[in-house]
């Protein structure tokens, strides 16, 4: 993924991490599987190569043994939760392929409608396969099975954004404000307002439509005043556009008010160097493989 392009989920993914930091469980949506470096010596290779040779071979093995509990049983989740896990390795070893993970994953979206993770994870990787209908639809039913559920509604934004359609997303960020009091009041806390908040920001932003941007921050600021997450993000706004005058109060304002283990990240983003802006629309490149790390048990 082009980094200079996609600042704008760069900067989201940010304050979601930060979130995950005070306790919100979030799948990875961007990041690229990184192949191994090579080693320094030819013998060193060998090794590396026998050994993911192994590994493959076992991991195969596994998979075979798991489908045939799938035919007796195909709703057997530990087999299919298995099955997905090392199909995922076998990816994130440049050996597998993400149409094998799809199958299992549209069974345990099926079986979990309640848990986004699969129905988001199903989406990337119908997204990765060039399915853009099939990866809205399942952004969709994960929206319409957890409504304002904060890591489908990243994911959402992030696709239509990737086409072009910024304001397919900020319609849906706002739709998701206006409906999040009514949300809340039946299921408490189902809407994180200020995180989708953040979300409509950085789609404004991406668009370098930064009046429109700053006016969603100041509003999260005022209903949040004891939230540091919109002092950040706006404070990485203004220094993305070079204003860091007027970012060092917000970068200092958010220190002082964040969690103890969040602190040391916001003094580092506070010195990072300003990456370059993006263009005015977003890339349509294609998204992250799905990783093995984002198949955490529910």
């Amino acid at each position: 993924m082009s980094q200079p392009r996609n600042r704008w989920l760069i900067n989201t993914v940010l304050i979601l991490a930060i979130l995950a930091f005070i306790g919100v469980s979030l799948i990875p949506i961007i990041g690229q599987i990184n192949t191994n470096s090579q080693p320094s010596s030819q013998s060193a290779a060998s090794a590396n190569n026998n050994a993911s040779g192994n590994e493959k071979t076992k991991l195969q093995d596994e998979i075979r043994g798991l489908e045939l509990v799938l035919q007796r049983e195909p709703e057997n989740q530990t087999a299919l939760k298995g099955l997905l896990e090392r199909r995922l390795q076998l990816v994130a070893q440049g050996t597998g392929e993400v149409k094998d993970v799809i199958d299992p994953l549209e069974k345990l979206a099926k079986l979990n409608p309640a848990q986004s993770q699969y129905g988001i994870l199903l989406g990337q990787a119908k997204q990765q396969m060039g399915d853009k209908d099939g990866a809205a639809e399942a952004f969709r039913t994960a929206l319409k099975n957890k409504p304002g559920d904060l890591q489908a509604l990243q994911a959402m934004v992030s696709l239509l954004v990737s086409q072009k359609r910024p304001e397919a997303a900020i319609g849906l960020l706002q739709e998701t404000l206006t409906q999040a009091p009514q949300i809340n009041k039946i299921t408490p806390d189902s809407v994180d307002i200020i995180a989708v908040q953040i979300l409509l920001a950085d789609v404004h932003g991406s668009q370098k439509r930064y009046s429109q941007a700053n006016d969603v921050y100041d509003n999260a600021i005022k209903s949040a005043p004891k939230d540091f997450r919109p002092l950040l993000a706006k404070a990485l706004l203004l220094k993305d556009q070079g204003k860091l005058d007027e970012a060092k109060p917000l970068f200092e304002k958010a220190k002082s008010i964040a969690p103890a283990n969040v602190k040391d990240e916001i003094d580092r983003q506070a010195i990072a160097s300003p990456t370059p802006k993006p263009e005015s629309t977003s890339t349509s490149e294609s998204p992250p493989t799905p990783t093995p790390t984002s198949t955490a048990s529910p």
